[in-house]
Order: C-alpha cells, then structure tokens, then sequence
C-alpha cells in the first residue's frame, strides 16, 4: 500500500469513528422500556475494532514518514516545514490585509491612518512563502505516491 492510500485510509478511520461515537451518544439512553434504536455493545465493538486498527496505521505512518528521504529531508521534517510555512503565509497575509485597508478620510481634519510598513515589499516575501510552500506540499505529495508504507 502507498503512503498516500494509507492516509486515506486514515481519514475514513477517522471520520468512521467519529460517525460511531455520534451514533453510541445516541443510543446511550433510552426511556425507560424502550429499546435503543441500535445495540451499543455492537457499536462499541465496532468503535474499538476502528481504533486499533487507526493506532497501528499511524504509527505505520510515522514510521514511514520519519524513515522516508527525499532530497529535502524526510517527510517528517518536510511535514513540519510545511505547518510553518503555512502559518508563516497566512500571518503575511492578515498582515498585509490589515496594512492595506486604509481609511478614507471626508475631510481633511479627520485623522488620517497610513500604513506602517511598505507593503509591496512585505507582499513579495507573502509571494516568496507561498511559493515554498506550494513547492514543499507538492515534494511531499510526490513522496506519498510513490513511497510503500512501512
């Protein structure tokens, strides 16, 4: 199985267990001589069997990730250059946004508010950013399709 299968596989898990928990929250009480509309022992089960089969696929995963090299690291070092370079990105952004809404002013004797940095300057390291981090998202894309999971 690629890597990439494998964390697809992980979503599924993960939203199927959160599916499950919903569904046992659901059937936890019932009024008193009813029935729930499903038997939570089963679901239990099925929850339990979901998350052990999660927790052996994510220390796969992991252990895939940190054992895996491609020319700019292993995935796992790539993988947390791409979380900061994706915050780093998004306060450029917001920044800028907020250093480029300028208020007008009616009249002269209103106050008048100006930027305080120079924004194109600040808006081509925004650019340089993005551009990294489209470039490490796709290395590590790359690597998910064609690495094995360990």
């Amino acid at each position: 199985m690629k890597l990439a299968e494998a964390l697809q596989l992980r979503a599924d898990l993960q939203k199927r267990m959160e599916q499950l928990a919903s569904r046992l929250y659901d059937n936890a009480t019932v009024q008193e001589g009813d029935a729930p509309a499903e038997d939570p022992a089963a679901l239990l089960v099925e929850y339990e069997d979901c998350a052990a089969r999660l927790e052996d696929l994510m220390a796969r995963i992991n252990r895939t990730n940190s054992e895996t090299r491609t020319e700019k690291g292993t995935l796992t070092e790539l993988l947390a250059r791409r979380d900061c370079l994706k915050l780093r990105a998004e306060t450029y952004r917001n920044f800028l946004t907020a250093a480029s809404s300028l208020t007008r002013r009616a009249t002269r004797s209103e106050i008048r508010i100006c930027s305080a940095v120079s924004v194109p300057e600040y808006r081509k390291k925004a650019d340089s950013l993005a551009r990294e981090l489209r470039e490490t998202d796709n290395a590590i894309q790359n690597a998910n399709w064609t690495t094995e999971l360990q």
